[in-house]
């Protein structure tokens, strides 16, 4: 097994190949607007990425084990693990307004019960595979007291360090991966925290989305921002997924039905059964002063976003949002009250539409970005096909005109 952290230069075109009974396929992978497909009528940040936002930081472990077609219980892995980092590190002594907001309920994130009470984040957010979220959870808990000097944290506070409630979320990658086999590991979660950086972000088969499955494609990580101008101030909302959920019948681009265009005859399912469920993790970063509830109200919005490219909540999916704002500073070591803004909640709306937008946009980098995986017992997920979608979007829109 080698773990791969993502490519800190950020390159969004790559070429893989898988070998499949004597046949190559050779695949070009690149972001949504590199197609020439805009959703949405929001400018977007520099990188287009959840990193857009001032101090967001993002780290990614992917797990590989490369011998396609070993049987269940011998370790395959197609896992991983993927860390947002706020404040540049110093969310841990610097917290930050959350809320969150469960679409359908069938999956796990863990610190739920804090933001409820008390509105705050106060560590770092993992995404990772269900099996691996009690882990995940342990690792971002004992960072500060084992790695205090890597994490930024002083040493007085790390040494009187009572303990934490990490927000750690998941999706299930147990077709592609051995989940059984608990592949992630302590030091995979430090690895993803130590390496978590700002700029371009890697998609699809990386981090806790290698071994998810979208719309009957191979699914993933994806990313996108969006730039909000209030009353003269640029602020960003920045949006990170990870897809594992939808049909492909329901499967839509900037409201074209390409998942109905693109038939099995076109990519083959990925299952021998179809699951009764899937799950999405959308977490929305924005540097806008925005309190608990506007927070949450902002979580909420990610669903007219999933619902934009076909997502609708099934019975057995686990559809978890969160959103944070590090548009106010709530140092630990303060004494007294804190001096808070906020935005006027008639002056919400730009900032919905950018979570729709954004969110979006990322599930749709998730799929473009993934390349067709083979995993636990030949299992095989194949990628949206580019030039495909292309000539679908193009199709549609020579008719539309």
């Amino acid at each position: 097994m080698r773990p791969i952290s993502s490519n800190p230069d950020g390159l969004h075109f790559s070429i893989t190949t898988w070998k499949k009974e004597g046949i190559t396929i050779l695949m070009t992978r690149a972001r949504l607007r590199e197609l020439g497909i805009t959703p949405g009528s929001l400018p977007t940040g520099t990188y287009n990425a959840i990193t857009d936002v001032p101090g967001i930081l993002v780290g990614q472990v992917t797990l590989i084990d490369d011998e396609p077609g070993k049987p269940a219980g011998t370790g395959l892995a197609r896992t991983g693990v993927t860390m947002i980092v706020p404040r540049n590190g110093n969310i841990w002594t610097d917290h930050a307004f959350a809320g969150y907001f469960n679409f359908n309920g069938c999956g796990e994130m863990t610190g739920q019960a804090w933001i409820a009470e008390a509105g705050v984040i106060h560590t770092p957010i993992g995404i990772t595979n269900t099996n691996s979220v009690g882990v995940v959870r342990d690792a971002i808990a004992a960072y500060p007291l084992e790695m205090s000097s890597q994490a930024g944290i002083p040493p007085s506070i790390s040494a009187s360090w009572q303990g934490s409630l990490p927000v750690v979320a998941e999706t299930w990658d147990g077709w592609l991966n051995d989940i059984n086999a608990f592949h992630i590991t302590k030091e995979h979660a430090f690895e993803a925290l130590r390496t978590a950086t700002s700029g371009p972000v890697a998609e699809g088969n990386v981090g806790g989305g290698t071994g998810m499955i979208c719309h009957e494609f191979k699914g993933g990580t994806g990313t996108s921002s969006r730039i909000v101008n209030h009353q003269g101030e640029p602020y960003t909302v920045g949006v990170l997924v990870q897809t594992n959920y939808g049909d492909r019948r329901l499967f839509r681009v900037a409201g074209v039905p390409v998942g109905q265009e693109i038939g099995y005859q076109d990519v083959e399912h990925p299952w021998d059964k179809p699951p009764k469920g899937g799950s999405i993790i959308v977490i929305i970063a924005t540097d806008a002063p925005l309190l608990p509830t506007q927070c949450t109200r902002l979580a909420r919005r990610a669903t007219v976003g999933l619902a934009h490219v076909g997502g609708m909540g099934h019975n057995g999916s686990g559809d978890l949002f969160l959103a944070f704002s590090t548009g106010n500073h709530l140092p630990i070591t303060t004494p007294g009250n804190f001096d808070l803004q906020m935005i006027q909640n008639d002056h919400m709306d730009p900032f919905f539409e950018a979570v729709v937008e954004a969110t979006e946009e990322a599930i749709l980098n998730a799929l473009t970005a993934a390349e067709t995986m083979i995993g636990l017992q030949g299992h095989t997920a194949h990628a949206l096909p580019l030039d495909r979608l292309q000539e679908v979007m193009h199709h549609y829109h020579k008719h539309e005109q």
